[in-house]
């Protein structure tokens, strides 16, 4: 879920409603999640490469929020229970809609730029893509081997934020190579959480002798 903890009780208060309408209509909380994804990759791979900024930025945003409710959906039928199957799925299709989301604007650079712009542009967000797989990687083989890593300045959401607030302002008139930087220092934002989750697991598995 693209909130995260911080968001759980704005999201809870928002979309509370609509899950739990949901559920009473016996809607898996799976099904939810795998519908979000379609409707982000579907939304990113024609929205963005054919130049609709605001309304892919719009959309996607709101599609981002709405990220929340199947697990506000899986809370009101098993509670606190864990759902290893449930976080799994929506874990990986996570990747799905952000792949998506970052190989849209990398449409949009080869597609709709030209010169430089296309260049740097196309560099930037493919970097995005890459790393941002990367910090999400880092993470999950983090707790695989029992550290928790969540430390960075390049989360899932601030990545997602960063991306789409640059995408409608591009889209509202401002120069392209606002989105262009904007991607760049992205990229090098996850290079860098990569780069501090590698440390806080040496730390945690080495632990002084790593120094």
């Amino acid at each position: 879920m693209v909130l995260g903890n911080r968001g759980r009780g704005f999201s809870s208060t928002v979309f509370g409603p609509l899950a739990r309408l949901l559920v009473r209509w016996r809607v898996s909380p799976d099904a939810v999640t795998v519908a979000g994804t379609v409707a982000v990759v579907a939304a990113s791979l024609t929205l963005l490469p054919n130049g609709y900024l605001v309304a892919g930025a719009l959309v996607l945003g709101v599609l981002v929020l709405t990220d929340s409710i199947d697990g506000i959906m899986a809370r009101e039928v098993h509670g606190d229970t864990p759902r290893p199957y449930g976080e799994f799925l929506d874990s990986t299709l996570d990747r799905f809609s952000d792949g998506a989301i970052f190989a849209g604007l990398t449409l949009f650079f080869v597609l709709r730029t030209d010169g430089a712009t296309r260049t740097w542009g196309v560099a930037a967000a493919v970097g995005c893509l890459a790393l941002g797989g990367l910090v999400s990687y880092a993470r999950a083989k983090a707790q695989a081997l029992d550290v928790v890593a969540k430390v960075g300045i390049a989360e899932r959401a601030d990545r997602l934020i960063v991306a789409l607030v640059a995408t409608l302002l591009v889209g509202l008139g401002l120069p392209e190579a606002v989105l262009v930087a904007s991607l760049g220092l992205l990229a090098l934002a996850s290079l860098w959480t990569v780069g501090q989750r590698m440390r806080v697991v040496r730390h945690a598995l080495v632990g002084e002798r790593a120094r």
